[in-house]
């Protein structure tokens, strides 16, 4: 049996899907602070308005769940029952963006770190990999 929602309940749902601040954000902040790297957020004036920049650094951190940007693990491999052609088409628009951004900053000369929602699964592995990120 699969839960369908109805039109009024998935736009309740959709709208309650945050753009900043989420969980795996949080995480990722608070080992770069812990790190002693200093940060700001949602730079607007950046293209793809970065989650986490370091301008002295020129370093741009997003943070992506796996299942919005198409990520290759299990997660991200997914795709709903319902609607499937909405989200296959949603899904690549989304992977396409991203590969146009990193492209527009790396043309800006930022370098772009994409932290997966997956990789908080081992906190000590993604804490070594950032603190080798801000050693260079």
């Amino acid at each position: 049996m699969t839960d369908v929602f109805t039109a009024e309940k998935r736009s309740a749902v959709m709208a309650r899907v945050k753009a900043r601040d989420t969980g795996p954000e949080l995480v990722v902040r608070r080992l770069l602070w812990r790190l002693g790297a200093r940060y700001r957020l949602d730079r607007r004036d950046l293209p793809g308005r970065p989650d986490i920049v370091m301008p002295g650094r020129k370093l741009a951190v997003f943070v992506h769940g796996c299942f919005w940007h198409g990520h290759d693990c299990v997660r991200g491999a997914r795709v709903p029952k319902a609607n499937r052609d909405y989200w296959t088409t949603k899904i690549a628009r989304n992977r396409a963006r991203d590969i146009e951004t990193r492209a527009k900053l790396e043309a800006l000369g930022w370098r772009v770190e994409v932290v997966w929602e997956c990789d908080l699964k081992d906190a000590e592995a993604l804490e070594r990999r950032l603190a080798k990120l801000l050693a260079t």
